[in-house]
């Protein structure tokens, strides 16, 4: 389960790639890099089947990023994360975020102990909204309904 030392470092993080933001505008993965895009954040759009993402260029692999980025937020399927985290490691990231909102989401167990057995910082399977200052009211109340039902990281 993710901490809260580690989200909170996550979202300390200025430089983030995007890994598996959609080509659709109407995507929920675009409201999310948006929303990152709007508070200032320096996000670089990761999607080998993407040009460009809400007016950034889009690269096909993290190790076309340049210059480098601090941390990645996976909104890929679990079944890609595992590969996206190896990726991760070679070029040095040591913070990621697998989002999950329901279901699996980005939270792969094989790439969740890859990354902590690489030293790598992971929040596996929280929902940035519910961390993020200012955020929606439905954002606050999901964070509030999970520490209702003890789901709240520590």
């Amino acid at each position: 389960m993710a901490t809260m030392g580690s989200i909170q470092g996550f979202l300390s993080l200025k430089r983030l790639a995007v890994v598996g933001v959609s080509r659709d505008p109407r995507d929920f993965t675009r409201t999310l890099f948006r929303e990152f895009q709007q508070r200032g954040y320096d996000v670089v759009p990761v999607n080998p089947n993407a040009s460009d993402v809400e007016g950034l260029a889009c690269v096909p692999h993290l190790r076309d990023v340049s210059p480098p980025v601090e941390g990645v937020l996976l909104l890929t399927p679990a079944s890609a994360s595992g590969e996206v985290v190896k990726e991760c490691a070679e070029v040095g990231v040591q913070h990621i975020w697998m989002y999950r909102a329901g279901g699996a989401g980005a939270v792969s167990p094989e790439a969740v102990q890859y990354c902590r057995s690489n030293g790598i910082d992971v929040v596996d399977g929280e929902c940035p909204f519910m961390f993020l200052e200012r955020s929606a009211w439905f954002h606050r109340l999901h964070g509030f309904c999970r520490k209702v039902t003890g789901h709240y990281p520590n």
